[in-house]
């Protein structure tokens, strides 16, 4: 039963899936953020909303996930997974290009900050955790699935600095969500302590500080 569960978690919390669970939490919870001159995610029209998500989806999980289905067809990858420490760097780098084409997308068809600003600052930093991931991953096999959970919080936690008002159990649910990440990642086998500590961690500082420095700096 375990086991099971810990696969189930493993599949819930797919690194692929976390940035898109970090935007609609911040879209569907009530928010007010402390500077009136941003855009808001939650007073969005719903029409945005479902319009951005679905484009959100597409490139931070769809199109990297099918593009991982064809490496493993092609038997880049032996694993949908990319369990193999070695076969890491052409999925990091599919996972790096969609973020900046992501970024990109919405910087240049909505320049000057006109949507909130998760929609740039997320993409980038999946971007520089992808890259740092891939730098990394020469010594040690760091966790994807942590450092998913990792940008998760660390976004949620940025946002929640920027909010006058945002329900509060938010955090500890995305904590939590990480703690059961994690956790099933060490029962599976799949990674030693190291290799999600890190991930987890390295994963919140860069996303947290994406945010904090590119809002401070538009």
């Amino acid at each position: 039963m375990k086991r099971i569960l810990a696969h189930f978690f493993s599949w819930i919390f797919l690194p692929l899936f976390m940035p898109t669970y970090g935007i609609l939490l911040t879209m569907y919870v009530t928010s007010i953020p402390k500077d009136l001159s941003h855009a808001s995610m939650f007073f969005m029209a719903p029409e945005m909303k479902t319009r951005l998500l679905l484009l959100f989806f597409l490139f931070s999980a769809a199109a990297p996930g099918l593009s991982f289905l064809a490496l493993h067809q092609k038997k880049v990858i032996s694993t949908i997974d990319i369990e193999n420490q070695r076969e890491r760097n052409i999925p990091l780098l599919v996972m790096m290009a969609y973020s900046l084409v992501l970024f990109l997308l919405f910087f240049v068809k909505a320049p000057e900050s006109v949507l909130p600003m998760a929609f740039y600052a997320l993409p980038l930093s999946g971007l520089l955790v992808t890259s740092s991931f891939m730098a990394i991953n020469k010594w040690i096999k760091i966790s994807l699935h942590a450092g998913g959970a990792g940008i998760l919080v660390g976004f949620l936690f940025a946002f929640y600095l920027e909010q006058q008002q945002f329900n509060p159990w938010i955090l500890p649910a995305a904590i939590f969500a990480s703690g059961l990440t994690i956790s099933s990642r060490l029962y599976l086998n799949k990674h030693r302590p190291i290799e999600v500590y890190t991930g987890w961690i390295l994963a919140v500082i860069i996303t947290f500080c994406t945010h904090v420095i590119y809002t401070a700096c538009i």
